[in-house]
């Protein structure tokens, strides 16, 4: 026999659904541009996988056009120079993951460390600065201090040496890893160090006073207390880092190195050969394939990352 519910029963459950939606209504309404912008952004354009399996014709159309299966994605495995792009797309990212954590930790800890609210604002507004700057600018800046004939280097400092001659930096590869490695940390580490330093403002300054009173030191402070606190939100980070490690910045390996020649074999990473490519065939069917192979790489690494940490910490794991 079913059960019965009384009617005053059910008009308090509306009543309360009622109240719960007037009540949370106004953060409805504010998550309403961002949900709009990430489908317009993010999902709708998912659409577009198609064009990695076909052979692109303006004239029939995006669905009109012929199918190819995988021969788009053909064409970062059979060039010859597969192996370079990759390699320096992987050891570039891998490098800048690594050390690039590090510094921004450095930096957050150090920030944590004054106590004037001036100094600190000051501090933070010029470490972040770098990051607002358009990588266009900067190449420009680079050029000025590494041009052949009126870079500031090779006109001021390298005379300073008894060098004379000066150094062709763009058609010297050897240099270009240190000096893309530089600009990279130059520009990300101090908005990168942003997320550690408020989850530095979180921690309880009761620990460190307790610590004191132990006699710990400051560096044993820091590896005692800090980083283990600040343990969830690096492997976070990093699994994030981790997803986009088939992708490289492409202002920075494209727009600072000015796409030289020469410095192919250190410059050289997946999106500029990809554009190059683009540029010279206009083939789009093989930049979806690219950027369609990128992604499902970062899923994968990501989800193999996430899987590793779940063994190490559960509670450390994103999902």
């Amino acid at each position: 026999m079913a059960q019965v519910v009384p009617i005053d029963v059910v008009e308090g459950g509306r009543r309360k659904k009622t109240s719960q939606i007037r009540k949370y209504a106004p953060l409805l309404i504010m998550m309403i541009p961002g949900l709009l912008y990430l489908l317009i952004n993010n999902y709708l354009p998912m659409a577009g996988i198609i064009i990695a399996f076909k052979k692109i014709n303006f004239a029939k159309g995006i669905f009109g056009s012929d199918w190819i299966g995988f021969d788009n994605f053909t064409y970062l495995f059979k060039t010859s120079d597969a192996y370079i792009i990759t390699r320096n797309t992987i050891l570039y990212n891998v490098f800048f993951i690594t050390v690039g954590t590090v510094l921004a930790l450095a930096t957050a800890i150090l920030l944590n460390e004054i106590r004037k609210k001036l100094l600190l604002r000051t501090y933070q507004a010029i470490i972040t600065l770098p990051h607002l700057i358009s990588m266009v600018i900067v190449s420009y800046l680079v050029y000025a201090m590494l041009g052949a004939e009126s870079g500031f280097i090779n006109r001021t400092v390298l005379p300073w040496f008894g060098i004379e001659d000066g150094i062709m930096f763009y058609s010297e590869a050897k240099y270009w890893p240190v000096i893309l490695s530089i600009i990279s940390f130059w520009k990300s580490t101090g908005f990168s160090s942003i997320v550690y330093f408020a989850a530095l403002m979180g921690i309880s300054e009761e620990y460190y006073e307790a610590a004191r009173m132990d006699g710990a030191s400051r560096l044993q402070q820091i590896f005692k207390i800090t980083l283990p606190i600040l343990m969830p939100v690096i492997i976070m980070l990093t699994l994030l880092s981790v997803g986009r490690i088939f992708y490289s910045d492409f202002g920075l390996f494209y727009q600072v190195p000015l796409n030289a020649g020469p410095l192919f074999n250190t410059t050289a990473t997946i999106d500029t050969y990809v554009f190059n490519g683009l540029l010279g065939s206009g083939d789009l069917g093989m930049t979806a394939a690219a950027g369609l192979y990128q992604s499902i790489v970062g899923f994968v690494l990501i989800i193999i990352a996430n899987y590793s940490v779940r063994l190490y910490n559960k509670d450390n794991a994103l999902f």
